[in-house]
């Protein structure tokens, strides 16, 4: 702040002024003090590090400026599909690390557009298959291109100490699983987070369902092509016309308009997708889990429970490195996050869920330490097998395995009048609830009004589904003590409809009591909001159920026949508080993130016309000889 004389002084040069209008100026920009610590410390160079085949990958490198034969920093690695922009070596990253702390700490950062993206040379593959045997320099995978990237810049990035480290978010998560495969020696300590792990069932798809709104909204961008290399860095977003994406997809109708109304044909991986509706050798070859072998660096995954993109990649990543390379460092962290929440956020909340403390720190400090211990020979991180937050009780836990040692096998039966128990059903005569299902009328997955895909669904109050009349609800009993799930759940489900094909949706939900315990009513003034009877979802997973036999080969149902549907629910870690209930919700939309099911067999969703969408009648059994069920992991008690 000036003095006062020093306004004062102002003030009597402005009044002996000749009065002039001057034009606004613009607010200075604010001071981002991360970029400028970066200029001033590191020195930034751009190679075109040639590939085993010829094709130059675009390599932008930063080198801290205290660098010398005495003082020696490891390699820091990123391989990106999105752009390492800006380019030009006058014009620097705003950051470079996960955290602020790298940057303070030193390291040379590398980021590296992949083959066939922005800068760099060759042609893009969306997940490249692996190839295990490679028998000549035109074989290449990015495992290989990953390795001849760090035998150049080990030879030639002077002041190196040998040692190098890759990390990385979503796509450039698969580019680390990817490249930790046959890695190079110097390949020492690598983090995928949130990694595509399978392309069929990261992003594209849940069980055969389709993912319609990332995928579209995501290819309608990312998929456009790029014939030559271009330093463009933004991208420019598909343009719905409304911010109800609901209504945008509703009035897209069927798969097939899309191409012909929005892409013109110019995504090719839309292409792609409307031709392989199946689990096929096409999608076989972009899953790099049997890949995942011969890995000597030890090994961060991350995850976050509330990813709508890639939950099922960072658990069977894990899963992948642990059983196919004994004896490795392979830890897991699974946080209450959304998509690279553990950066984007401070972790303390999500929608309808708060999780009481800044969980991001305990990742961003132990993400640190892990890298600085395994590339310059910092203090070991204190970290388990698998570190694991236990949301509905709010704390992490730690684990020798994951899933954990030591939980029960339990079935979670539906009943009769919306009852929910451990209890099997005994009822001999057959027992059902039933809905009619509209594709005119989908259930949404989100009161959100947005056209691209949220995030806080993963966490939203479900109270607007459980009251439409195409919603099922089962609920157990207020529970009398805590009870806790841990592991992969499994639904079981007996069901027919009057269509030939369905889809089915579970939910599983944490219901708060209808009064907060500890407080004598609902009040603002003690900062607590009204949550009372409170739907909170906890994990969602819809099922395509032409694939209830083969995710390869489809299955018409037959109308009125009782059918078994079984599928695999991602992993949770959630302690069901006494006093609540636990709910479970059965649907068959779950729309836009989920296409519609035309609820008539088609050999292929994408080539549905009008005509195919039809109302049905489903049903779900829960009598004693078709026992509707959600098997689940129970987590004895830390008093047991």
């Amino acid at each position: 702040m000036f003095p006062i004389r020093h306004l004062m002084v102002l003030g009597l040069v402005a009044l002996a002024a000749p009065a002039r209008a001057q034009p606004p100026r613009p607010p200075e920009p604010p001071v981002n003090e991360r970029a400028s610590y970066l200029r001033a410390h590191y020195t930034k160079f751009e190679y075109r590090i040639p590939m085993r085949d010829g094709v130059k990958l675009f390599t932008a490198v930063y080198i801290p400026n205290d660098a010398s034969p005495t003082r020696r920093y490891p390699f820091l690695l990123v391989r990106t599909p999105y752009t390492v922009a800006p380019y030009g070596t006058d014009r620097y990253s705003e950051r470079l690390g996960p955290t602020e702390a790298y940057e303070k700490d030193g390291f040379i950062f590398v980021n590296q557009d992949v083959r066939g993206r922005n800068m760099s040379e060759g042609e893009f593959v969306n997940v490249r298959p692996h190839l295990d045997v490679k028998k000549g320099p035109q074989d290449i995978d990015e495992s290989s291109d990953t390795y001849d990237t760090l035998a150049w810049l080990l030879k030639n990035v002077a002041h190196n100490n040998g040692r190098a480290g890759q990390w990385g978010i979503s796509y450039p998560g698969f580019y680390t699983s990817a490249g930790v495969i046959d890695s190079h020696p110097a390949l020492k300590a690598v983090s995928p987070q949130a990694p595509i792990a399978d392309w069929f069932w990261d992003d594209m798809h849940r069980h055969g369902a389709f993912n319609l709104v990332l995928a579209f909204d995501f290819f309608s961008t990312f998929g456009r092509p790029r014939p030559q290399p271009t330093a463009e860095q933004g991208w420019k977003p598909f343009e719905h016309g409304t911010p109800d994406g609901y209504q945008f997809f509703l009035d897209l109708g069927p798969l097939g308009n899309a191409d012909t109304r929005h892409f013109k044909g110019d995504v090719a991986f839309w292409k792609e997708l409307a031709a392989h509706p199946n689990y096929d050798a096409f999608w076989r070859a972009r899953n790099l889990l049997p890949h995942l072998k011969n890995i000597k660096a030890a090994v961060l995954t991350v995850g976050g429970w509330y990813d709508t993109e890639d939950l099922y990649g960072p658990l069977r990543t894990y899963a992948a490195i642990e059983k196919q390379n004994p004896g490795i460092s392979n830890t897991l962290m699974m946080g209450p996050w959304s998509h690279g929440g553990w950066l984007g956020s401070e972790g303390r909340a999500l929608g309808d869920a708060d999780f009481g403390f800044p969980t991001a720190r305990t990742y961003q400090e132990l993400g640190f330490t892990f890298f600085k211990h395994h590339l310059k020979g910092g203090e070991a991180p204190d970290l388990p097998e698998a570190l694991v937050f236990e949301t509905g009780a709010n704390r992490w836990r730690r684990f020798d395995t994951w899933p954990p040692k030591g939980v029960r096998e339990q079935r979670l039966y539906f009943q009769p009048r919306q009852g929910l128990s451990f209890q099997a059903p005994t009822q001999a005569a057959p027992s059902f609830a039933e809905y009619v299902s509209d594709p005119a009328k989908p259930v949404p997955y989100t009161t959100e009004i947005t056209p691209r895909w949220a995030k806080n669904y993963m966490t939203e109050d479900q109270r607007f589904a459980a009251r439409r009349p195409d919603v099922l609800v089962f609920q157990t009993e207020p529970l009398e003590k805590d009870l806790t799930l841990a592991g992969p759940l499994e639904a079981e489900l007996w069901v027919s409809t009057t269509g030939s094909d369905a889809d089915w949706v579970v939910k599983l939900i944490d219901v708060n009591p209808g009064k907060l315990p500890g407080t004598s009513r609902q009040s603002e003034q003690e900062g607590v909001e009204n949550r009372g009877h409170q739907q909170t979802l906890v994990r969602g997973e819809p099922f395509r159920g032409r694939f209830r036999e083969s995710y390869g080969e489809p299955k018409a149902f037959t109308p009125g026949e009782v059918t078994k549907v079984r599928f695999v629910i991602n992993d949770v870690l959630h302690t069901f508080q006494r006093g609540h209930r636990l709910m479970i919700q059965v649907q068959s939309s779950w729309f836009p993130f989920i296409d519609r099911n035309p609820q008539t067999f088609v050999p292929n969703i994408f080539e549905a016309k009008e005509e195919d969408f039809v109302r049905a009648t489903h049903r779900v059994y829960h009598e004693a000889s078709h026992p509707s069920a959600l098997k689940v992991n129970v987590l004895p008690a830390l008093a047991e």
